[in-house]
């Protein structure tokens, strides 16, 4: 049986990595990679790290092009190669253009998809944006749907989603933290300095486009909270969109306990993850990602998909307003028994052993019933 998997951005790959290898080792399953090419440069990093080879690399990358573009470009290419490899199912990943259009492809050429990660919502089709409407069009044509939580199974149930297709297996990147997070973790410069000065590290990231009009508020508040703590610093890989690295520069360039880094690897990455005192993100997948390593997580958004995290305790939602970072953030660095309520919370996505119960089900071929 022939499964192909497409996927085109740095999240993707640090997520599908697990189940990529188990594919390419498998006895049974023939495994057909694809790389749209998104997100080139950080996907290639993760690919690299992880040892994985695509099979089709299509290098769709350009800079300043539209989603439009980039989506007319794309189908032409899938459109090909599936019709020349004839794939007895097709995986997606997530609620990136690559995922919506892949199944897209897939689903005019009658070919089953797996929706990995399935599930996640806000019900706002701006925030995030454009994610949501991936997401929610993914599961309209998708065949197979391997939720991440109940909570994404309650919600695909809702939307009167076939209960016999979903199920829940936990989160692949929890399969991906357990392959690479090391003890003791040796970091390159200038990340082995930073973390031996005795300061306490907040990691921030920001990336989400319906962001990118209120990062100063986030900013504003990283700023006063440095303020009020001597003895803290942060630590931001920035991401290479033109937009944040400008505002990151021109709001948080100047203060000498912000570290604006370039982005890094994954495995420096969650190592960092593992190493820093609290995190401050708009990112979908570190919601996933801190509560395995028992690091708490102020997330800067006005909603988010993951609310089983916020309901176990992992994560607080906390919006964009400075006043709101910074009422948060006094409270993780003043108050350890406010700390531990984060820290010491139940993980709410899996196990580590994703990857093999998708394995299982596609073996089945539970979804030629």
């Amino acid at each position: 049986m022939k499964v192909m998997t497409v996927i085109g951005t740095r999240p993707e790959g640090i997520k599908m990595a697990p189940l990529l290898k188990r594919l390419a080792n498998d006895s049974v399953l023939q495994s057909v990679f694809v790389n749209t090419g998104q997100h080139a440069e950080l996907l290639d990093q993760v690919l690299d790290l992880f040892d994985i080879t695509a099979d089709y690399n299509l290098k769709l990358m350009k800079a300043n092009q539209s989603l439009e573009e980039l989506s007319s470009r794309m189908i032409k290419e899938l459109s090909s190669i599936m019709v020349e490899e004839k794939p007895d199912i097709v995986l997606v990943h997530g609620d990136t253009t690559t995922t919506f259009v892949a199944c897209y492809v897939a689903f005019l050429q009658q070919i089953p998809v797996g929706h990995v990660e399935a599930g996640l919502r806000t019900y706002n089709l701006q925030s995030p944006f454009p994610e949501e409407a991936n997401r929610q069009l993914t599961t309209k044509l998708a065949t197979l749907h391997f939720a991440a939580t109940e909570e994404n199974r309650g919600n695909l149930l809702k939307e009167q989603v076939n209960e016999e297709a979903i199920f829940v297996v936990g989160n692949t990147v929890i399969d991906a933290l357990k392959d690479i997070i090391q003890e003791p973790f040796t970091f390159e410069e200038p990340l082995s300095t930073l973390l031996q000065n005795n300061h306490k590290t907040i990691l921030l990231t920001t990336h989400r486009r319906e962001n990118l009009i209120q990062l100063k508020g986030i900013y504003d508040g990283v700023i006063e909270l440095l303020e009020l703590h001597k003895d803290v610093q942060v630590i931001f890989p920035v991401h290479k969109n033109p937009k944040v690295r400008e505002q990151a520069q021109h709001l948080l360039g100047n203060h000498p306990r912000v570290h604006l880094l370039e982005p890094l690897n994954y495995i420096e990455f969650a190592n960092l993850l593992n190493q820093c005192h609290f995190i401050i993100t708009d990112s979908g997948g570190i919601q996933e990602e801190a509560p395995s390593l028992n690091k708490p997580v102020l997330v800067a958004r006005d909603t988010t998909e993951r609310m089983e995290g916020v309901v176990a305790g992992t994560l607080k939602l906390i919006g964009t307003s400075q006043e709101s970072l910074v009422i948060e953030g006094k409270k993780l660095l003043e108050d350890p028994l406010y700390y531990e309520t984060f820290a010491c919370a139940k993980n709410p996505y899996g196990n580590g052993e994703t990857s093999q119960h998708i394995i299982g089900i596609l073996r089945s071929k539970h979804f030629l019933r």
